[in-house]
């Protein structure tokens, strides 16, 4: 084998030998998005690809065009909320393994959302302030919640019919972390008395205007400390910033 010259062959790339559904599971991933109204929302989308380009495909789903209220959210394993940053790559903001899930919310509150141009607009951010009334980030007046959580059923299930609604029917459905019967009674007679007549529309609409002028309307409450060592919350609303301890307002600053 006088002059012959012997030589290691190449190393081989491995995804010469990989079938292109193979590759693509490498490019591509799931992504699942909780809609306010519960459901869900899941595509395949390219690992490079930004957040807007998710957030593009969930507003062409919902054929929503006034996007800037709404925003994606995520917890991360340590179970802190972010939100997702349109201008970045969606899988280098995640600290877990795809699939991902997230959540549509609103994260800028309309000044005036009962006077919003598009109906669907106006359901959604209606999705999200029953939301924030349910986990208790809308905190109000007994009478307030009595009219908000009666606004809903209203919506929900139309005029009070004796016939389909028997005694206790407001209790089958949950407005609050926790609430009273005394509470439960005062929202039914509102909507046996006050609300008849009312479309869902009208509904949403008057529960909209009825929360706009909460206190603690668009608030995304952050735990901290006063000076004294005793819990508050500060929060950022359509309004201004504000300081909350208990359900009371201590300090606000317009903007």
């Amino acid at each position: 084998l006088t002059g012959q010259q012997w030589c290691t062959p190449r190393r081989l790339k491995p995804c010469r030998f990989m079938s292109g559904s193979i590759r693509n599971l490498e490019r591509e991933y799931s992504c699942t998005v909780r809609l306010l109204d519960d459901t869900e929302y899941t595509c395949t989308i390219q690992r490079d690809a930004k957040g807007q380009y998710l957030f593009d495909l969930i507003c062409h789903h919902l054929n929503l065009l006034e996007k800037d209220y709404f925003g994606i959210r995520y917890v991360d394993p340590d179970k802190q909320r972010h939100w997702l940053e349109f201008t970045k790559s969606i899988s280098k903001q995640m600290k877990s393994q795809p699939p991902f899930t997230m959540c549509l919310r609103v994260k800028f509150y309309p000044p005036e959302p009962a006077a919003l141009k598009e109906e669907i607009t106006r359901y959604l951010v209606f999705l999200q302030i029953k939301r924030d009334l349910y986990h208790g980030r809308l905190l109000c007046k007994t009478s307030d919640a009595a009219m908000l959580a009666a606004h809903i059923l209203q919506a929900e299930i139309g005029d009070y019919d004796p016939g389909k609604h028997p005694e206790g029917y407001s209790s089958k459905f949950q407005f609050f972390p926790k609430h009273s019967e005394k509470l439960e009674r005062r929202i039914a007679d509102i909507h046996k008395t006050e609300l008849i007549g009312q479309t869902p529309e009208t509904s949403e609409r008057n529960f909209l205007q009825k929360a706009q002028m909460l206190e603690t309307y668009g608030v995304d409450p952050h735990p901290c400390k006063d000076v004294s060592g005793n819990p508050a919350f500060l929060a950022f609303t359509p309004f201004g910033f504000v300081v909350l301890q208990g359900n009371k307002r201590v300090h606000f600053l317009k903007w």
